[in-house]
Parts: structure tokens; C-alpha cells; sequence
């Protein structure tokens, strides 16, 4: 192509506050796109101009800013995590699902604050955890797994669709052997489920948390503990779940009782077995991907919901392997 040639594209914007929320204070929404993409944006009058010499890239730009009037016109405004997402997304091929990750509030925060899927890998994962008994979320760490699976299982205790909520890890970083911790259970077991415990206290609070957990209507134990055990009318979450061995994860799975749901959460690049040991989750993966009865759900570096560098370090890392 002709290093002069560029592609220009208009989005006409009629609603002087929409061009603004689209724009955004000192023009950082715009700023933030040039970022992503070698594009030039320009605003005048209505009209913002999108130029570049690469014509999916405007054409993806373009895309985002339709997609964000989608949004004003529901009512929302848009704040630089919406923009961030809308980039990922336009540059996965999934921006026609960004308005869908508003059409829907899955749950409340403890303190009152809307919670809604922050992407479309969380998407996929919300309606498949709706659909089917059994669901893998696969992908790296700062998808929000953990915290999704935990916001579910507490909505169906919510709404009484399980009488109890049971959450476990292997805990490998101990090598299941945690008679070499000091401390009872609880102390041992608690460095190692922390981001459940993080999640469960934003949903609930730290107070009520505590007092399910006193009652057993939330159960954390570690993965050791399930065996031998059928469970109803529970939704049971395995996080970690790459840290499981074969016989580890075949047990885990053949626990699911009447009534119950399981969401198995694990990152392929995050394995601690021993040197020779199979993960039980790829192994699941390669057995059980043909299953009609569950769903994998994959998420990748786009999906990531922390810091924008996050994510480009993941995918760094990921080009490396």
C-alpha cells in the first residue's frame, strides 16, 4: 500500500454531552485510543474523524465509538475501564458483544456497587455457569475467575438454588502435606485461599461471610477433603485448578451431586507439580472437551481486568513460551 494512502472514517455525534463523555476530559479517551492504535483522532463540531493507514484499524476505532453511543443511550457513562475493554474487545473480534456486558447486572457488590461482566470471556463464562452443571474458566491470572465464580455460587444461595457453598484448592504450594505448617487447619489452609476470601467479603462482607462460614453454609477446605463425599445442592468451586493431578481432578469432578453446580478455574502457565506429574486439568481438558453436559470457557490476555501493562506482560510472556 501506498505509505500516503490513509483511510478516514466519521462518527457523527449530535448530543453535545455524549461528544464530551466519547472524548473525555482533555481529550483522554482519545488519547488513550491513539495509544492502541496508529490512528489520528480529531473532533470538530459533531464529527469525530478517525484517520489511519491501516484500514482495520479505523474501522476498529470506529466500531469503538458506535459502541460506546450504544452505551449512552442505555443510560451508562462510559469510564476509562469501559475504553480499555472496548479496545481488547475490538481488537479480539468481539466488540459486538460490548454492549451486552451491560445488558445484564449479575449481582451487588457488599457496599451497594452493580456487578456486571467486564468482558466477553467473562460474558461466555456467566452464561455458560447458567447453562450447564459443570464449567472450566481457562486462562491466565486477573480474569476474574476466582471472584465471578464466587459472585455466582453466592446469587444461587441467594436465590436458593443451593442450600451451601463449598470452595477448594490443592494446596500445592505445601504439597497437600500441611501437617509441615504450623498452626490448626484454618491457619494453614487460609494463606492459600485468600482470593477467596477476598472475593466473598466484597459480595457479602466480612461479618456475614464469617457467620456462613460458622454455620457451614459456606464451606473452604482444601482439596484432600472431598474425597469420599457426594455433594447436593451445593455449587462447588476448584480453584488452582491446574495444580491438580489426574486422580485428584477425577475425584473432584465425580463429587457433583443433584442440584449442584462445579466451576473449575486454572491457568495452563501457572503449574507447581512435581517435574513428570500430568495436571489434572489439562488432562480433564483433552478427556472431557467433547462433553455436551459441561462448557471450557477460554480467556486470554485481552480478558484481563487489571492494569492495561498486565496485560501486554501476559501476552509478552505467552510470545516467549
Amino acid at each position: 500500500m501506498n505509505p500516503s494512502e490513509s483511510y478516514t472514517q466519521v462518527v457523527k455525534v449530535t448530543n453535545s454531552e455524549w461528544l464530551m463523555s466519547l472524548l473525555g476530559t482533555q481529550d483522554k479517551y482519545v488519547k488513550l485510543i491513539e495509544d492502541y492504535y496508529d490512528v489520528a483522532i480529531s473532533n470538530r463540531g459533531e464529527d469525530i474523524t478517525i484517520q489511519g493507514q491501516d484500514e482495520a484499524s479505523v474501522l476498529q476505532v470506529r466500531s469503538i465509538y458506535l459502541s460506546m453511543l450504544e452505551l449512552l443511550a442505555k443510560g451508562f457513562q462510559p469510564k476509562t475501564v469501559d475504553f480499555v475493554t472496548a479496545i481488547k474487545m475490538a481488537k479480539k473480534g468481539t466488540i459486538d458483544h460490548f454492549v451486552d456486558l451491560h445488558s445484564e447486572q449479575i449481582s451487588r457488590t457488599y457496599d451497594g456497587k452493580p456487578i456486571y461482566a467486564k468482558n466477553y470471556g467473562q460474558l461466555s463464562y456467566v452464561q455458560a455457569t447458567r447453562k450447564r452443571d459443570i464449567v472450566f474458566g481457562i486462562g491466565p491470572a486477573g480474569t476474574g475467575k476466582t471472584y465471578l465464580a464466587v459472585v455466582l455460587a453466592v446469587q444461587a444461595l441467594k436465590n436458593g438454588q443451593v442450600k451451601r457453598i463449598i470452595l477448594t484448592r490443592p494446596a500445592v504450594e505445601a504439597g497437600e502435606r500441611l501437617g509441615f505448617l504450623p498452626g490448626d487447619l484454618k491457619e494453614k489452609v487460609d494463606p492459600y485461599l485468600r482470593p477467596i476470601y477476598d472475593a466473598l467479603y466484597s459480595v457479602l462482607g466480612k461479618e456475614h461471610t464469617e457467620r456462613l462460614i460458622e454455620r457451614e453454609v459456606i464451606e473452604i477446605a482444601p482439596l484432600a477433603y472431598m474425597r469420599g463425599r457426594t455433594l447436593d445442592d451445593a455449587f462447588v468451586i476448584l480453584d488452582e485448578a491446574q495444580n491438580t493431578t489426574i486422580a485428584q481432578m477425577k475425584m473432584f469432578l465425580t463429587r457433583l451431586g443433584f442440584g449442584s453446580k462445579m466451576i473449575v478455574n486454572g491457568d495452563h502457565t501457572q503449574i507447581d507439580l512435581m517435574p513428570g506429574v500430568k495436571s489434572g486439568l489439562i488432562d480433564a481438558e483433552e478427556k472431557l472437551s467433547g462433553l455436551k453436559r459441561l462448557e471450557f470457557v477460554y480467556f486470554d490476555a485481552y480478558d484481563v481486568v487489571r492494569h492495561p501493562a498486565v496485560a501486554d506482560i501476559i501476552r509478552a510472556y505467552s510470545n516467549e513460551e
